[in-house]
């Protein structure tokens, strides 16, 4: 989380200074920097926006050690901007008890996000979400918004959230296709599904096995299925201990996921279990299915 906080911090800080709207902060580390400024006679750049200087704070506290000091930080930030979603963000991932104030700060989070960006930079700039620096806490809050929405059991709306966030965003650098693929096999929208594989690249793990349940569930233990199954395997061979319950899932997410390894099946696991479960006969054939590499 820091170094992906500092790495667009610096972003944000580049752009600004692209823009020609450095920040006296951004700009005035050095006494150098000042002196020139002071000899030079040219105007002292812009100080940044109160939205400005509360997103610097969430940055520190999305580098901070301590989850309190990460919530600290994140209200300081909001007593000076109400705009601040990515502050709402930190306070859903570090501050909340309950899925309800998850979904709560998340959904404050957007509306923040929607203000500070205003709704003709929605209509303008569809399409190219997420490159534009200031649209990224938006995207994180609504992200936050989707998944706490279908964990309280309101799965028409977060597949809504998720489905316009891929028309905001369609390079997806969130990885909320793959997420949505599974709502949308839980939900029994298998069409949505293979349109949603068919415009994006097929081989990741979510695809692959999302694929084998699609084929499970036109034809049952068929020849189609075991072959989707095996190339599936071959992506990620942990998937299917976890699915089944010959491995247990941990009680705790993996922080980071690594491809072909446990903590990538069980992100899979965690999001797809749902339509598994509710395909008849599914686990079980995955149980009788061993794979011949064992």
């Amino acid at each position: 989380m820091g170094v992906m906080s500092s790495l667009e911090r610096s972003m944000a800080r580049s752009q600004r200074a692209v823009e020609g709207e450095e920040s006296e902060s951004d700009m005035a580390e050095t006494e150098a920097t000042m002196r020139f400024f002071a000899d030079s006679g040219a105007p002292e750049p812009r100080r940044l926006t109160p939205l400005e200087q509360a997103q610097e704070l969430v940055y520190d506290a999305r580098e901070a050690a301590r989850p309190e000091q990460r919530v600290k930080l994140a209200r300081e930030a909001l007593a000076i901007s109400a705009d601040c979603a990515d502050a709402y963000v930190v306070l859903a991932e570090d501050a909340a008890q309950s899925t309800e104030e998850v979904c709560e700060y998340s959904r404050l989070g957007v509306a923040a996000g929607e203000r500070a960006l205003g709704k003709d930079f929605f209509e303008e700039n569809a399409g190219d979400f997420w490159g534009l620096i200031q649209t990224r806490p938006y995207m994180r809050a609504r992200w936050s918004l989707a998944q706490s929405v279908w964990a309280l059991g309101d799965k028409a709306k977060a597949i809504e959230h998720a489905q316009d966030m891929l028309r905001l965003n369609p390079d997806d650098n969130q990885g909320v296709r793959w997420v949505l693929g599974c709502w949308l096999l839980a939900t029994g929208r298998d069409g949505q599904v293979e349109e949603l594989f068919a415009r994006y690249e097929k081989r990741s793990t979510f695809a692959l096995y999302g694929t084998t349940l699609l084929r499970f569930r036109r034809s049952g233990p068929s020849p189609e299925a075991e072959e989707a199954l095996d190339l599936a395997r071959g992506k990620n061979p942990h998937v299917p201990d976890y699915l089944t319950g010959r491995r247990r899932l941990p009680n705790t997410m993996p922080s980071s996921i690594v491809l072909g390894r446990e903590s990538e099946a069980v992100h899979y696991v965690v999001d797809a279990i749902d339509a598994w479960r509710q395909t008849p006969g599914a686990l079980q054939w995955l149980r009788d299915h061993r794979d011949p590499a064992t």
